[in-house]
């Protein structure tokens, strides 16, 4: 895999198309955290205290944001399976794969209900094992991503362009970061403390370095050049 290669005409779309592809996955998961705080509140559930913090990104299941949780996920799981990658390179179709699987779970498989609040008479507590499994393997497959994929390169890394060397290492924060904040959610199994701000730190670096590796900021880049050119 690499991003040096020189690119034919007949490339271009292919690769318009992969970074779409990157920066959609990316987007889904930067506005997650904050879609759900915001729909939860204009949507209260009662006896949920509106406008709270609720324990876990999960938690927001049994709330008024059950649609932006479920959706988004699926959205993200159609968006993963689909993911191609790089020609010739499978590992990126079968971690690719493999997100989209855990994310299918998170969402089918809810964890048990916050406070007070009742589960489905269909839930048992089996369903909340099946539901960490999968949280596990979507956040693996973010970190593999992080500080494997999109690191690769055909270049050794002192013959890389800037540009890449940069993504890269922002992508390898990304993965490193994750793996933090996976192992602090991790440690309330011992201490039973509220695992929202640590999900939604691992949610936001998984998206950044999908956002990175699609070259989001392009744009943003091309008006400033702009501004300068006329300035």
């Amino acid at each position: 895999m690499t991003d040096d290669r020189p690119t034919r005409p007949r490339d271009v779309p292919a690769d318009f198309s992969q970074r779409n592809h990157r920066r959609l996955i990316g987007t889904l998961g930067l506005v997650l955290p904050v879609l759900l705080y915001l729909v939860a509140g204009l949507r209260p559930t009662a006896p949920l205290e509106r406008w709270r913090v609720l324990e876990s990104v999960s938690a927001y299941y049994y709330t008024g944001a059950v649609a932006i949780f479920v959706g988004v996920l699926f959205a993200l799981s159609l968006f993963l399976f689909t993911y191609a990658g790089y020609k010739g390179v499978l590992a990126d179709r079968l971690v690719g794969a493999l997100g989209g699987i855990g994310a299918l779970g998170v969402a089918l498989f809810p964890t048990a209900a916050p406070g007070s609040l009742p589960e489905p008479p269909w839930w048992s507590p089996a369903l909340r094992v099946v539901h960490y499994l999968s949280a596990t393997v979507l956040f693996v497959s973010f970190i593999l991503f992080a500080l494997w994929l999109f690191r690769k390169s055909e270049l050794p890394p002192d013959r890389r362009p800037p540009d890449k060397r940069r993504r890269d290492a922002v992508c390898l924060a990304c993965g490193i970061v994750m793996i933090l904040a996976v192992l602090w959610a991790g440690s309330a199994v011992f201490t039973d403390a509220p695992i929202f701000v640590p999900e939604s730190i691992a949610i936001i670096a998984f998206a950044i370095s999908w956002l990175v590796k699609g070259e989001a900021y392009e744009p943003v880049l091309k008006v400033m050049r702009e501004l300068r050119g006329r300035g």
